[in-house]
């Protein structure tokens, strides 16, 4: 019987047929003989999301331009697209392979497993029940942490007392988005309340903008005055639910005021950004390593949008209030839970 790995590569191998891969020199530095060699595989929404995988395209492209490597993308279709294009790259022989999204978590620790001279990383990893190869660094946040200060604020914004959080996917990273902001509209706001959605389970919740846009406006009709969503694209439909129905919104991720100026008040931003440049950098001087590593407030792993014109929105006495509780959460006063255990 022939190998896997051999037979799995081929099969990966054949999907350059369909030109998965884009290739991409941000910098005339990257094109130089023996540049390292990055290959990125996007989560669920691909590239223009505005979002998740906005910011991860923009620490590579930080990395091309500040450290010379050349990169090129695969934006899969789905599971088997996703898994091969990890092989693909792998058995190039590029440098670091880049899974962007807790849903690569089974998928690339097995090729990593496959190809041990290959590093990996995954944005947003989950561990299994098997322990995860040496080569793959799972790079994880404290979203609760960012959610629990646009709570805060949530709590302090809104007027009926009643707020809203649409999730995308039901699993857990999205939870800790979840329980972080209704921790924090309970520190400013102990009686309001918060009603959860979300808009499916599996991997097309958060590309949903319909889903999103009636969770919405149901939230909304209900009395929710400020929605929070960490739901991908499916967020865009939050969005247009709050600019018809008088609404503020929260954005995830990135800064997302510019997707509904006057709407969106303030955002959660996960610096994926900074988490995928800093392994690159790792690779790069050769000094990666494996095992997770978590990015919080203490860290710059998130934020929230609290200055410049898209915090227009917010006193100043707001942002003294929201900005207190962030210096009470990054020094360890005041924990944010993570899961419904905490």
């Amino acid at each position: 019987m022939p190998d896997r790995r051999v037979v799995l590569a081929a099969v990966a191998l054949s999907l350059s047929s369909l030109a998965l891969p884009a290739r991409h020199r941000d910098d005339a530095r990257a094109t130089r003989p023996g540049a390292p060699r990055v290959g990125l595989v996007f989560d669920v929404g691909g590239r223009g999301d505005k979002s998740f995988n906005d910011a991860a395209y923009e620490g590579l492209s930080r990395a091309a331009r500040d450290l010379g490597v050349a990169f090129e993308l695969a934006e899969p279709l789905g599971a088997e697209d996703r898994e091969g294009a990890l092989r693909l790259f792998a058995a190039r022989g590029f440098d670091l392979v880049i899974g962007v999204g807790y849903i690569f978590s089974r998928d690339i620790g097995e090729v990593a497993a496959d190809f041990p001279a290959v590093n990996f990383a995954c944005v947003d990893y989950a561990p299994g029940t098997r322990a995860a190869p040496p080569n793959l660094a799972g790079l994880g946040f404290r979203e609760e942490e960012g959610s629990f200060l646009v709570g805060a604020a949530a709590g302090l914004l809104t007027r009926t007392s009643k707020v809203g959080f649409v999730g995308g996917m039901s699993i857990p990273l999205i939870l800790k988005f979840q329980l972080g902001f209704e921790a924090g509209v309970r520190a400013t706001c102990p009686e309001c309340s918060v009603a959860v959605a979300y808009a499916g389970s599996t991997g097309e919740a958060f590309r949903d903008p319909a889903k999103g846009k009636a969770i919405a406006a149901s939230q909304i009709a209900s009395g929710a005055d400020v929605l929070f969503h960490a739901a991908g694209l499916t967020g865009n439909g939050v969005f247009e639910a709050a600019r018809e129905r008088g609404a503020l919104a929260v954005g995830v991720d990135r800064d997302q005021a510019d997707e509904a100026p006057g709407v969106v008040v303030t955002s959660m931003i996960k610096r994926v950004d900074v988490a995928v440049f800093e392994i690159v950098r790792a690779a790069v001087e050769r000094r990666f390593s494996g095992g997770l590593r978590s990015f919080g407030l203490a860290e710059g792993g998130v934020d929230w949008v609290h200055e410049g014109p898209h915090a227009a929105a917010l006193s100043s006495e707001l942002v003294a209030r929201v900005e207190a509780l962030r210096s009470d959460v990054a020094r360890g006063a005041v924990r944010v839970p993570a899961t419904r255990g905490d």
